[in-house]
Order: structure tokens, then sequence, then C-alpha cells
């Protein structure tokens, strides 16, 4: 029993370590684009460019402010949270604690910019027809896939198994 937690753990750890190196990658990538041009002006498509944003608040942009304190103050708070994270990760079910670590891994890679350059790099721009989404990055895609499936096994898994055990 403690050999297979175990083995869930490291593999769980490698996901998280996967998507935070992805991260780092794509990241230190873009701003060496911008230290050697000057600025990320990258059209892909019609719907996606890459430019390079620099977010002081939360996910996509939320909660930005100038203040000292209170960034500092969201940083404390997301450090609680992704320790609330690894808990439930490390308690839950196999196909939910994974989700958790998917969480974390663009949770840690965001973390580490925050506090490395006191704020996170952003440069996936999604546009259609000159309506732009949020800037976000690599980290937060995983963050959103995970809330996301998240929220699919709390609505639709969970559901099943209640009515199947009724």
């Amino acid at each position: 029993m403690i050999n297979f937690i175990n083995k869930k753990i490291i593999f769980y750890s490698l996901i998280t370590l996967l998507i935070f190196t992805l991260d780092r990658i794509s990241k230190i990538y873009v701003i060496s684009i911008a230290e050697t041009y000057g600025e990320v002006n990258i059209y892909l498509n019609q719907f996606i460019n890459i430019i390079l944003v620099w977010n002081t608040g939360i996910g996509f942009g939320l909660l930005s402010f100038e203040k000292q304190f209170i960034y500092n103050l969201i940083t404390l708070i997301i450090v609680l949270i992704n320790f609330v994270i690894l808990y439930l990760g490390v308690k839950s079910s196999n196909f939910k604690g994974l989700i958790f670590f998917v969480i974390l891994g663009g949770s840690l890679g965001n973390l580490f910019d925050r506090l490395y350059y006191s704020a996170v790099p952003d440069f996936i721009d999604l546009n259609y027809n000159d309506f732009h989404w949020f800037v976000f990055n690599i980290a937060d895609v995983f963050i959103t896939i995970g809330v996301l499936c998240l929220i699919f096994v709390e609505l639709f898994l969970n559901n099943v198994k209640t009515k199947l055990n009724e």
C-alpha cells in the first residue's frame, strides 16, 4: 500500500514538474525575444498572436494593483492556496488527485514568476475580429484545464456515482 502511494506521489510530482518546466521554457523563450528585439509581436494566424504583457494580478490580469502590500498579500494567499491544492491532491482519488497536481504545476509556474520577476509574463493573445481575450500563458492553460476537469468530475462523475448507489 505504501509503495503504491509513493509511486502515485512520484508520478504526480513528475506531472507537476513537467508542467512547471514547459511553462518556464515558454516564458524564458518569449522574454529572450523581448530582450533581443525590444518587444514581442508575433502574428501566428488570424486568431493567435504572441505578445509580452507583464501581469501583476492573478489569472488573466484580474486584481492587478500597483501597491506592493496588496501584491504581497495576493502572493501570500496564492502560496496558501498551493498548499491546499497539494493537500487535496495527495488525499484525493487517482484521477482527481492528478487534476489537482496539474493545477499545482501551473500555479507554481506563475508563483515562481511573481517571486522572481514581481510579475507574471503572459504572452498568448487569442483574438477574433478585433475582440481580444485576456492575454495568458502556458501555466494559465493548465490551471484552466484542471479547474474545468474538476468541475466536470464534480458535476458529472460524482452525480453518476450517486445515482448508481441509490
